[in-house]
């Protein structure tokens, strides 16, 4: 009979044993989930990564492809300050042929007087001499409507050539300075 009274004894010991084996079993593979899960997430990150650096490479050389720097121009934005002219578009000629016009958006002005350069024109261009005008126009001073150009004359040379519109605040005539600036 005392072989009786201990498994009997044993009954609840045995069946909590067995529960917790069991919740360990049932619980091992949600785990595994988890853990397959996380490193599925992780991999998928990694790859992200290399498909964003992937991308900028590619980017990097279809540029080179596109606009050899032997023939390359670019015509660069940038605004200092802003407090006396406010900047609406731009209009880019360049050789007397119209390039580009480009319109702004309060946002982009905010992003320009903050730092931003905007890269206005890229193009391959022939060595030699050409004239580029950009034409500006906003407000002005008062509010008022204004309009100024700004040109310059370039040798483009066997290196890539690079022309910065820069339009600075003149503390001193209270008016807007509109400068072209080569690199």
């Amino acid at each position: 009979m005392r072989l009786r009274e201990l498994i009997t004894a044993a009954k609840p010991a045995v069946s909590l044993l067995l529960g917790l084996l069991f919740f360990l079993a049932a619980s091992a593979p949600v785990r595994a989930a988890e853990n397959e899960q996380q490193l599925l997430g992780t991999q998928i990150q990694d790859l992200k990564q290399q498909v964003l650096e992937l991308n900028k490479d590619l980017f990097i050389l279809e540029e080179e492809l596109l606009y050899p720097s032997n023939t390359q121009l670019a015509v660069f934005l940038s605004l200092d300050i802003g407090y006396f002219f406010a900047l609406d578009a731009v209009k880019l000629t360049l050789d007397g042929e119209l390039v580009t016009h480009y319109l702004y958006t309060d946002r982009q002005l905010d992003a320009l007087v903050r730092g931003g350069v905007q890269r206005l024109y890229i193009a391959n261009i022939k060595k030699g001499e050409h004239e580029i005008v950009a034409v500006f126009t906003g407000r002005g001073p008062q509010g008022r409507d204004y309009r100024r150009a700004g040109s310059v004359t370039f040798e483009k040379t066997s290196e890539a050539k690079y022309l910065e519109l820069k339009i600075m605040d003149s503390k001193a005539n209270k008016q807007p300075e509109f400068v072209i600036k080569q690199w």
